[in-house]
């Protein structure tokens, strides 16, 4: 594959100790070691590897990854290994996607309170699936719920929301059958809209009643009750964004969509135009517009496009894609063994995780006649490639 012409961690490697100098005491640990990793990423600085050609003896030297879940370069294996695992847990039934979004004066309290607030913006949404699903007068079902968290708009914005896929139907509430939505037709967005609303605002009362939250910087009157209260009573006022999209065009359709959301960072290096001292300029989609007008290219200063990158650095540990219902990793194995043998399909073997998945193949393959390469030496990390021998003739 062909290196971008400009890369993340070129912005990173020319701009990013000055960066890091000018906002000393306002990056937390978890940035550094992002953009550390980024800069360090697939150079002598982690090591790496000299490969040679079995058959023309073609010679290439491959760098050691930095394996960072926020690294561009890095996420193309994870997806791949992942869809494997998902493949064994698509059921022959139409997909929905739907969005649940939080309203811009809750994103900014969760941006200062990332792990909590996230995880909220999960069990709500999750729980808010369910209790629709389940009552009888939707379809009186057990669903399963596959969510991504995204945390940014297509500008880098701050933007927080989850994607779900989710199957058409759902185990009955006794486990004996199999129960389908109406064609074309998942669940009430309304619906759905308000419950989320209301059981995301309880469990933030909560947190705040039990002093979970910090509130710092423009947000510090919130640690006054009365300010949080009024902000609570505004929010509830608003009608929080659901999206429900049509159904997807079968099983493969689903792995498709996924391929590009379950790994996807803030922004690839494909998006990446230029960079200078003026600014960095990307390409993003305007959503406001048709699709033929929605493709632009936006510039920013270095330091704005370094800020808003590192404004979608996750917690570390924080789990970004997680299973509910039918798919919830405790019972998922049971669960699509019973829903396959009520729908009238084959058993198949169930990945209970991604550990249990067989690594990728590490062939690699020369550029010159495509036969398999072969690692013929190891350097250290910080230790450039040894140049090979030169063998003398007989």
């Amino acid at each position: 594959m062909s290196r971008p012409l400009l890369e993340l961690a070129d912005i990173f490697r020319q701009y990013g100790e000055m960066w890091r100098r000018r906002h000393q005491g306002h990056i937390n640990r978890q940035q550094y070691k992002v953009m550390s990793a980024i800069e360090r990423c697939r150079s002598s600085a982690l090591g790496g590897y000299i490969l040679q050609c079995e058959n023309c003896h073609h010679m290439e030297i491959a760098y050691n990854s930095c394996r960072n879940r926020h690294c561009p370069k890095c996420q193309a294996s994870a997806a791949k290994r992942w869809l494997t695992a998902r493949q064994q847990d698509l059921l022959p039934v139409e997909y929905y996607h739907v969005v649940f979004t939080l309203p811009s004066i809750i994103a900014d309290m969760a941006f200062q309170n990332q792990a909590i607030l996230y995880t909220n913006l999960f069990r709500s949404a999750a729980k808010t699936v369910a209790l629709i699903g389940r009552d009888p007068k939707h379809l009186g079902a057990r669903l399963g719920v596959t969510m991504v968290l995204h945390t940014r708009g297509s500008a880098l914005t701050h933007h927080p929301h989850v994607h779900c896929v989710i199957p058409g139907g759902g185990l009955s509430l006794d486990g004996e059958r199999w129960v389908s939505c109406r064609p074309g037709f998942f669940l009430p967005v309304r619906v759905l809209s308000r419950l989320f609303r209301r059981l995301y605002l309880e469990q933030l009362a909560a947190h705040y009643a039990h002093h979970d939250l910090q509130f710092y910087g423009h947000q510090t009157s919130l640690n006054e009750s009365e300010r949080f209260n009024q902000l609570i009573s505004t929010a509830r006022q608003q009608e929080w964004v659901v999206y429900a999209k049509r159904p997807f065009a079968g099983p493969k359709a689903v792995l498709s969509y996924l391929s590009r959301y379950t790994h996807r960072i803030a922004i690839s290096n494909n998006r990446l135009v230029t960079v200078n001292d003026q600014g960095v300029s990307f390409k993003w989609k305007d959503y406001r517009y048709q699709d033929r007008y929605r493709h632009k290219v936006m510039t920013l200063s270095v330091d704005e496009f370094i800020r808003r990158f590192l404004l979608h650095v996750l917690p570390s540990g924080f789990h970004r894609i997680r299973y509910y219902g039918l798919f919830a990793n405790s019972n998922r194995v049971e669960s699509l063994a019973k829903a396959r043998a009520i729908i009238g399909i084959p058993l198949t073997p169930v990945t209970k995780s991604m550990e249990d998945v067989p690594p990728l193949s590490m062939d690699y393959h020369c550029p010159k006649c495509d036969s398999v390469m072969v690692i013929m030496a190891y350097f250290e990390p910080g230790h450039p490639p040894r140049a090979p021998p030169i063998l003398e003739a007989a």
